[in-house]
């Protein structure tokens, strides 16, 4: 008697072909990354000899080109552990802020019925679709009118103000997938409506709320034009686009610019792995359960 192959059961042909793309799909996803790396551990005048050499001796790692590209200027660096700080600064206030407005935002947008939700809706996802060039001038006239250009405070405003509205109209579907007879009981016992946002909603909607958090960040963090306008005149207040831009001269060893760009990168990567499982849930928090 012959025995049925699951249905559920990949074939073996499959999982190697599986096997075999996300392979392929890793390599080039983080082979340049890796060469990047590998690139940056080396004296200059090595890769001048030898730029397809991938794997460095262990007598030439040189680690030069992450403090040259971190050390502030007076120390004979390009001040980039400065820029730094300023766009970890700016993008975690960017999320406290605009995720705290945005929650309470989505919430009214995803439960309280009134006239007009639906234009109200559209209207949130349309001032977010809005180009940023659109909107420079006007944003660049209230902040002068105000003090704020050349200041990180001014730049912070600006990024809670654009990412607000991608943030309710995203926390705004985790928010309606959640089922309304948990709030209802909540109501039954009591709770009033901070209450049952503090203790039962936004339990939740956690995974939701730092997968919004998450890209929130990565705007603010990768943001250039805007950071660009507003305080380009003072070279202390820069963030770490303008100075990984710096780095971009012909001037500037490449290996200074493959560490400075990879600093940068890591507070990202970082990020992603603390939050990772959070990431995940909060990207499927929409199915039906």
């Amino acid at each position: 008697m012959t025995r049925r192959r699951s249905p559920l059961r990949p074939r073996p042909a499959a999982i190697v072909g599986r096997t075999i793309l996300i392979t392929v799909a890793l390599l080039f996803a983080i082979g340049p990354v890796l060469y990047g790396f590998l690139l940056s551990v080396r004296p200059y005048s090595s890769i001048v000899q030898a730029p397809l050499d991938l794997f460095p001796a262990l007598d030439e790692l040189d680690f030069s080109g992450y403090t040259t590209a971190m050390l502030d200027p007076e120390q004979g660096g390009f001040g980039l552990g400065r820029f730094v700080l300023n766009s970890l600064l700016v993008g975690l206030g960017t999320v406290v802020l605009s995720i705290l407005v945005s929650i309470l935002g989505a919430y009214a947008a995803a439960r309280l019925r009134y006239r007009g939700r639906r234009g109200m809706n559209a209207i949130i996802l349309a001032v977010y679709l809005f180009p940023g060039i659109v909107l420079s001038v006007p944003l660049f006239v209230l902040l002068a009118r105000a003090g704020l250009t050349g200041s990180l405070v001014g730049l912070f405003l600006v990024y809670v103000a654009t990412t607000v509205p991608v943030s309710i109209y995203m926390l705004r579907n985790y928010f309606q997938a959640l089922p309304e007879s948990v709030e209802e009981a909540a109501i039954v016992d009591g709770a009033s409506l901070p209450q049952m946002l503090r203790s039962v909603v936004l339990p939740i909607a956690l995974p939701g709320v730092v997968a919004t958090s998450i890209y929130v960040f990565m705007i603010a963090w990768n943001e250039y034009f805007y950071a660009l306008l507003f305080l380009v005149r003072d070279r202390a207040q820069w963030t770490a686009p303008l100075g990984i831009s710096q780095l971009a001269d012909f001037n500037v060893p490449v290996t200074v610019l493959l560490s400075g760009s990879i600093a940068v990168t890591v507070p990202i990567v970082i990020l992603f792995f603390l939050a990772q499982r959070y990431l995940v849930e909060g990207l499927t928090a929409g199915a039906e359960k």
